[in-house]
């Protein structure tokens, strides 16, 4: 990483400065709904907090957190203690059909007319070329903030890629795997108020690494049309070639069906709030014919601390994705002799400082500190919540990774606070949350890539295969199955 800013603190710093953290719709993640089998998981979580109502997890009230005693938790109660915050899409999706369906019939002028509608904004052209937009100017400190992001998630994800050896099963067979680019991709970058230039960073840069021939970044428009220049930075430097200049449920619309200036792209990426997330879910489920990576869902973090983490990180480490919305929901597992009133105070002086302290206070209503006895109960407790971002906060962290089964991404030892993450470490923010981390992996270089499976075999291969499959084909009664080998292998009777 050549350059002369290569400072962690000063490039955190920078990102924080040109993000003004209107954090609710940065991060990704699961949200209810999202998977065919979720009605399961939501009758458990609803049967877990009717037994709540007549049992209720003893806690007891801190300064700004319930605190649990996990020793004192029943399994039932336990479960009703993990219990995210509920989402609800039912009416979201009432609204955002008919946005979704006048895209698909009337394209771009769709797109300006919602525009002009929810954003306040008269575009002259929906979709560009990238080479269309001029380059920008940005201060110097911010440039190389971004470059060193840059390199880092490049650097990361390049070293995600796999070559895969032919593997002769039995001789004169031989299977091998090779894999392809999606296409054409979208990303959703969230703008207007907010800038979010890091989530282009996060999946423009591994979708070109993959080799995608087409990647759209949608974000919605600045007041004056033009988009936001730390996006249009971050979008040159990480190969995007067209920019959708439209936010919200118009702009996922524009992307799945495609319109005349906006290419059709295969699969969709990216944060966004909960219009955002009801399009993508609709349209992963329509004629569109296209994938997401994941509904958004609220930001959340568990952070386990022992007795000599310090105050102020535990503090700020939970806050920093309290801060992303009301909804977010962050826990607290504190090992013997850790000052939870120590840690409060903290939490209650920070928050009167914070810019989105009121939006970080609101977010501490459902969230929580669960005290434990001993490390194997911090872990247990950990890989059933199966957090988004998992902090370990402890004096001997990197021992702890072997256990921890189940999070997005993990932040071990004092030195890790999650925001490396977020922007600039290498790895990438878009993570599976809501306990989807359970059997769900965060955005990655296969993400963009798909998987083709290759077989050929010799004359002596089919002769040594051929009977087995032919068999096999008999006691499923598909006879044209059998025939198409045994007709090759002249077997009597076939031609």
């Amino acid at each position: 990483h050549l350059f002369p800013c290569v400072n962690l603190q000063k490039t955190l710093e920078a990102f924080a400065s040109i993000s003004f953290y209107n954090m609710s719709s940065l991060r990704y993640s699961f949200a209810k709904g999202s998977i065919p089998n979720r009605g399961v998981k939501q009758a458990t979580l609803v049967q877990a907090k009717s037994v709540n109502k007549k049992t209720s997890p003893k806690f007891t009230m801190g300064k700004t957190l319930k605190i649990y005693n996990y020793d004192e938790l029943t399994p039932i109660e336990t479960k009703a203690v993990m219990a995210r915050p509920r989402i609800d899409f039912s009416k979201i999706f009432n609204i955002v059909r008919p946005i979704v369906d006048k895209v698909r019939e009337e394209g771009d002028a769709a797109v300006k007319e919602y525009t002009a509608q929810f954003d306040k904004v008269t575009l002259s052209d929906v979709c560009v070329p990238i080479e269309s937009i001029p380059d920008v100017t940005l201060p110097e400190e911010v440039t190389c903030a971004f470059d060193v992001a840059y390199n880092n998630i490049k650097a990361f994800h390049e070293a995600q890629q796999t070559h895969e050896a032919p593997v002769e099963t039995m001789p004169g067979v031989v299977c091998r795997r090779v894999t392809r680019p999606i296409n054409s991709v979208g990303v959703y970058v969230p703008g207007g108020s907010a800038v979010l230039p890091s989530s282009a960073l996060m999946l423009a840069v591994p979708a070109k690494i993959a080799g995608c021939r087409t990647i759209v970044l949608a974000t919605p428009p600045r007041a004056d049309g033009s988009i936001t220049p730390e996006v249009v930075y971050c979008a040159k430097k990480a190969g995007v070639t067209h920019i959708l200049k439209a936010g919200g449920a118009q702009a996922v619309a524009s992307l799945a069906w495609g319109t005349a200036t906006c290419p059709k792209v295969d699969k969709i990426f990216g944060p966004g709030n909960q219009f955002v997330t009801a399009a993508k879910m609709l349209l992963a489920n329509s004629e569109a014919m296209i994938s997401i990576d994941m509904p958004a869902g609220p930001s959340e973090v568990l952070v386990i601390a022992d007795k000599d983490a310090p105050a102020s990180h535990v503090a700020i480490d939970l806050l920093s994705q309290a801060e992303h919305g009301p909804d977010s929901q962050v826990v607290l597992v504190a090992l013997p002799g850790v000052d939870l009133d120590k840690i409060e105070s903290e939490i209650d002086r920070l928050v009167s400082e914070l810019p989105r302290g009121p939006t970080a206070a609101r977010a501490l209503k459902h969230s929580y500190a669960i005290k434990v006895s001993q490390r194997a109960d911090a872990i247990a407790f950990s890989n059933a919540y199966a957090p988004e971002h998992l902090i370990v906060n402890v004096a001997d962290a990197e021992q702890w990774v072997p256990e921890l089964d189940n999070a997005g991404s993990v932040f071990v030892g004092r030195w890790t606070p999650e925001s490396v993450g977020d922007y600039a470490s290498g790895t990438n923010h878009v993570l599976p949350t809501y306990g989807y981390s359970k059997m769900y992996s965060g955005v990655n270089l296969e993400a963009f890539q798909k998987k083709m499976t290759v077989q050929s075999l010799s004359w002596e291969g089919l002769q040594r295969l051929g009977p087995h499959v032919v068999k096999m084909a008999e006691v499923e009664g598909l006879d044209a199955h059998r025939r198409a080998v045994s007709i090759r292998l002249g077997l009597q009777g076939d031609k």
